[in-house]
């Protein structure tokens, strides 16, 4: 499940910054020319608001330019991102986990050798699942997980999306927006009480599928024997 965020010093937001500066920069090439357009810009304007009204702009002008090119970072870094995300495996339950509000993320609580997966999601809106991978693979394990969550879900709305760019699939670029316009039909206290329903639930020890490996298989007679006592 997602953590709870820990208070970022004003050193370490700084190192963020530069690693998405230049994370952006590598793979954006109009990313630099934007920012410097942005610093330059409000720059040239306070130089004229200077000579006319005095130094009382300059503070104004560089205040400006700061959030002009932090604007710029915001949107080509997540433009950026997105380009790397579409296509990789769990790329969706990464992006969640860093979306801002409470948002319990549980990444690949079902999943095939293939790299096809469902990530568990709980917040105000209910519980979702989200799949990546093949279509056909993972529309099979939402069927699988809705049956397992229904008994334990009670009346909360359960929503499922299939990442992808096909007809009818949710792009990775509108998962964010998507999600956040949901209605909040649960209460705080309603997510906490849910989640620890399904915690419980995940936690439980589950038999596994097909033969017992002969390893494992009680020596021959011990069944005859136990009943003879």
């Amino acid at each position: 499940m997602a953590k709870p965020q820990e208070k970022v010093s004003f050193g370490q937001r700084l190192k963020q910054i530069g690693m998405v500066f230049s994370f952006t920069a590598k793979r954006d090439k109009w990313f630099v020319p934007l920012a410097l357009a942005a610093v330059v810009l409000p720059l040239a304007v306070t130089v004229v608001a200077v000579i006319a009204w005095g130094w009382m702009w300059l503070p104004v002008g560089i205040l400006l330019a700061l959030l002009a090119v932090l604007i710029v970072l915001n949107l080509r870094s997540n433009a950026a991102m997105m380009n790397v995300a579409e296509g990789q495996p769990g790329a969706a339950a990464s992006l969640l986990e860093n979306m801002r509000g409470d948002w319990r993320v549980t990444p690949a609580v079902s999943s095939t050798t293939q790299l096809d997966m469902v990530h568990l999601v709980i917040g105000r809106p209910g519980v979702i699942l989200l799949a990546e991978g093949n279509r056909q693979r993972v529309r099979g394990l939402l069927g699988q997980e809705k049956r397992r969550l229904a008994k334990v879900i009670g009346n909360a709305p359960l929503y499922d999306y299939v990442i992808g760019t096909d007809e009818g699939e949710l792009p990775i670029r509108k998962m964010r927006t998507t999600l956040m316009r949901l209605p909040r039909n649960l209460t705080g206290k309603d997510v906490n009480a849910l989640d620890k329903r399904l915690t419980a639930l995940s936690a439980r020890p589950q038999l596994p599928k097909g033969a017992i490996p002969k390893n494992m298989r009680p020596p021959r007679g011990a069944f005859r024997q136990s009943r003879g006592r």
